[in-house]
């Protein structure tokens, strides 16, 4: 058992796998082999069903970052080779007639947006760019291509600064800022402009651009050769309501715009049936939930005869597409851990088809991962390629005919993960302790497992928390396990993917009885003799990391804690994040001022004077989503009531926090550095060896 605590007790290890005998490193997941791990993204099937194209994902040892690059599979062979290769790539998307494909890259640090030939694979650049085009959508004849594009406006001054002497050395000039969102996570402060969309002709040349105003459209689609389908918010103070958007028609001929859809709450992701007389798309009525259902309609091209066809299916829709013989829609949804691929007709009859969609959020075993369907062949049993996860490797790329079993074309990670000693992934059903509703949990239990009462727990916590965890690998997972701990991740109320009711019940309460779930599960582990009482851990990021500060303000139960990007203080939270506008129109309905005592009551600062557990914080310094002063004001509480903590900063990083592998490394083996500090178990043996 000794593996288990040899992490340094008054360090923070970030390269845990010097505490393994060789022998045993050779076998587990150990830290380094982060860098080892591929998957595949974005598969997209040819028009004919006959080739599948993806973007292929690795780790680069020397830039630390994910590079894609464009590899080709062949559906009936199997034969798989690369497409393009050397450069970061992505988006690509087939022809109409799958002679030619279109991908976003760089050329020479800028973006850059390429056309290839399917036959001869010569590609050429489509024109110049000065900021990134969003996905191109192809125009049913294949002659233009619609994308959306950054348009700068300039800056807002109020005055006019004096011309410095040639050669001083001034500070820069101050910038003024009038939007109500100027920053966003992973993108930082944003540039003065709007979003529109474009045109461009697939023989290259200069864009066109279509929308013009102060209001941003994006996501087009063609309705045919000469008209779009775009969505955006075109109101006053169109910011103040974060989520509305309609869907429109543009007329390219004369720019003219037309709204299609009217109601209040979003509609989005239009795509057209394969006869141009529909169109299906994505949407609610907004409800102000902070968490709402998303349904599936279909509308005639004026924007008549709307209906919804999935009033009766009670889980969320993600994205769709038709079959293509138009009588269907393929969709992908979460339903009860599992993302899976329903087929939708237009009666709404919903019948499932796959259920082991997944294996492309590398980090934390979320339910992520993507789908396309041949547009021109299948008829009534579409041809799809899709992300194929599981607990035990990463997506590769599968391809299914309709609702037959799936064929896997890759095996990305044999090679790195297949000689390995993983984590067997357990699934179980534990009643609340709230009023025993189910709670869907996975333990991942280490190689040398044994039900003997002596394994560390680390409960590890999804954020969202409109969010769901699933049987799909995770590297921090493997980590975990990897140095001995019996780890538990839990989809408790407020998940997504166990029907609108379940997870709307922390609407206006969160945090609240999600944490009687999660304890719950913990207590079932104990009960169960997987873990031993005195050797419990708790962490989790995001809203995770928001449910672990709640945690230890209610309970001294756990050794240790690590709290991830968390949120400690709503009333800051509100009026400091990207999404603050949100927080304060659907989690709250009502300002921090308007609701002072219901802001303090939900915030784990609320509860920071009762906390005696050692608690590490943790967050990215680039962070907009949950901003770094929302963990500096929990350590420094924690700090004034000396209580042992630490506060873990992520140069560079944004609130995906483990976004370069090097950043997933240090994120997991400093929280195991944190845990094996306090551990009971090494506590003992290092008193005994004493």
């Amino acid at each position: 058992m000794k593996l288990r605590y040899l992490l340094a007790a008054c360090c923070l290890s970030s390269m845990a796998t010097t505490a393994f005998a060789k022998d045993v490193a050779d076998n587990r997941f150990t830290a380094e082999r982060v860098f080892d791990l591929e998957y595949a993204d974005d598969p997209q099937i040819s028009p004919d069903g006959s080739t599948i194209v993806y973007a292929r994902k690795s780790m680069d040892r020397f830039a630390d970052r994910v590079k894609s690059e464009l590899w080709s599979v062949d559906t009936r062979s199997g034969a798989h080779r690369p497409m393009v290769t050397g450069q970061s790539s992505s988006s690509v998307r087939w022809s109409p007639d799958g002679d030619r494909l279109v991908y976003l890259t760089s050329t020479n640090g800028k973006p850059d947006m390429r056309l290839r030939y399917a036959d001869s694979g010569e590609s050429f650049s489509l024109g110049q760019f000065e900021f990134p085009p969003n996905a191109p959508v192809w125009s049913p004849d294949g002659k233009s291509l619609a994308f959306a594009m950054l348009v700068p406006d300039k800056p807002v001054t109020l005055a006019q600064p004096p011309r410095a002497p040639k050669g001083a050395n001034w500070a820069k000039p101050v910038k003024v800022i009038d939007d109500l969102v100027f920053r966003f996570d992973g993108a930082g402060y944003l540039p003065k402009g709007t979003r529109h969309v474009f045109v461009l002709s697939t023989e290259g040349g200069t864009a066109r651009q279509i929308t013009r105003g102060d209001k941003e459209f994006g996501a087009p689609q063609w309705l045919d050769n000469d008209t779009l389908l775009v969505t955006g918010n075109d109101v006053e103070n169109a910011d103040l309501d974060p989520i509305e958007s309609e869907i429109y028609r543009v007329t390219l001929s004369d720019g003219s715009r037309t709204a299609l859809t009217q109601r209040d709450g979003p509609d989005i992701a239009p795509r057209v049936s394969p006869d141009r007389s529909r169109i299906a798309y994505l949407g609610y009525d907004d409800k102000l939930k902070a968490y709402q259902q998303t349904d599936v309609y279909v509308m005639n091209t004026d924007g008549s005869g709307i209906r919804n066809l999935t009033s009766g299916y009670d889980r969320s829709i993600g994205s769709i597409a038709w079959r293509a013989d138009g009588r269907a829609l393929i969709a992908q949804s979460e339903v009860d851990g599992a993302l899976t691929l329903v087929s939708i007709d237009l009666s709404g009859n919903v019948r499932q088809l796959q259920r082991d969609v997944g294996g492309t959020s590398i980090g934390r075993p979320y339910a992520s991962g993507s789908f396309s369907v041949a547009s021109r062949a299948g008829g009534s049993t579409p041809l799809i390629a899709y992300t194929k996860g599981s607990a035990q490797r990463p997506a590769d790329v599968a391809y299914a005919r309709g609702g037959r079993a799936a064929r896997t074309l890759t095996n990305l990670n044999e090679d790195a993960l297949g000689h390995l000693q993983l984590a067997t992934i357990e699934e179980i059903q534990i009643p609340s302790s709230h009023d025993g509703r189910p709670i869907e949990a996975w333990v991942a239990l280490p190689p040398d497992f044994r039900a003997d009462g002596s394994f560390p727990l680390i409960l590890e916590i999804h954020g969202g928390p409109h969010t769901m965890y699933g049987p799909f690998f995770a590297a921090e997972i493997q980590r975990f396990a990897a140095e001995g701990y019996v780890t538990a991740y839990v989809n408790p109320r407020g998940s997504t993917g166990y029907g609108e009711e379940f997870a709307q019940l922390i609407d206006l309460n969160y945090p609240g009885e999600d944490h009687d779930d999660l304890m719950s599960v913990v207590d079932a582990l104990v009960a169960r003799n997987y873990v031993s009482a005195d050797r419990l851990f708790i962490t989790g990021g995001s809203g995770g990391g928001v449910l672990t500060a709640w945690a230890v303000g209610k309970t001294d139960r756990f050794a240790a804690a690590a709290t991830i990007k968390p949120v400690i203080n709503w009333a800051s939270m509100a009026l400091s994040a990207d999404i603050s506008r949100f927080v304060s129109r659907h989690w709250f309905r009502a300002q921090p001022w308007e609701q002072p005592q219901e802001y303090w009551r939900r915030s784990p600062l609320s509860l920071v004077g009762n906390v005696k557990t050692p608690t590490m914080v943790m967050v990215g310094e680039a962070d907009w989503r949950t901003p770094t002063w929302e963990a500096e004001q929990y350590y420094t509480a924690l700090k004034v009531q000396n209580v042992d903590t630490v506060l873990v900063r992520v140069p560079g990083a944004p609130h995906l926090i483990a976004g370069r592998p090097s950043q997933l490394i240090a994120k997991t083996d400093n929280i195991m550095g944190w845990f094996a500090k306090y551990d009971p178990a090494g506590k003992e043996e290092n008193a005994a060896e004493d």
